[in-house]
C-alpha cells in the first residue's frame, strides 16, 4: 500500500493535524515506510508460533492472599460526620 500526497492531506484533515506543504512529502515517506515494515512483518510465516504476552519469559510474583492490615472501620466511622448502617452519609450534590 502506498499513499499519495492527497491521501496524506486527507488523513491529516480527518485527524485534525496541521501538516504544512513542506511536511506532506516527508509525512508520506514516513507513513509509506511504516506500511512497508508492516508488509514485511505480515509476510513472515508464524504458523506454530505460540502467542506471547511479553518478549521475555517473565512471571509475576504473587503474594499470599492474606489480610495484612487491621480492621479500622469503627475508628474511621467514629470520626465521620454522619454514618448509618456502616455507610457514610454525604450531602446530595445533584438535584
Amino acid at each position: 500500500m502506498s499513499l499519495s500526497l492527497d491521501d496524506v492531506k486527507r488523513i491529516a484533515h480527518l485527524a485534525r493535524i496541521r501538516v504544512s506543504a513542506e511536511e506532506v512529502g516527508q509525512t508520506r515517506d514516513r507513513l509509506n515506510g511504516i506500511f512497508e515494515l508492516i508488509a514485511e512483518m505480515q509476510a513472515v510465516d508464524t504458523t506454530g508460533v505460540a502467542p506471547m504476552a511479553h518478549a521475555r519469559d517473565v512471571f509475576q510474583r504473587l503474594r499470599p492472599d492474606v489480610v495484612t492490615e487491621p480492621d479500622r472501620r469503627a475508628a474511621y466511622q467514629a470520626i465521620a460526620p454522619q454514618t448509618e448502617n456502616g455507610l457514610y452519609l454525604v450531602p446530595k450534590v445533584i438535584e
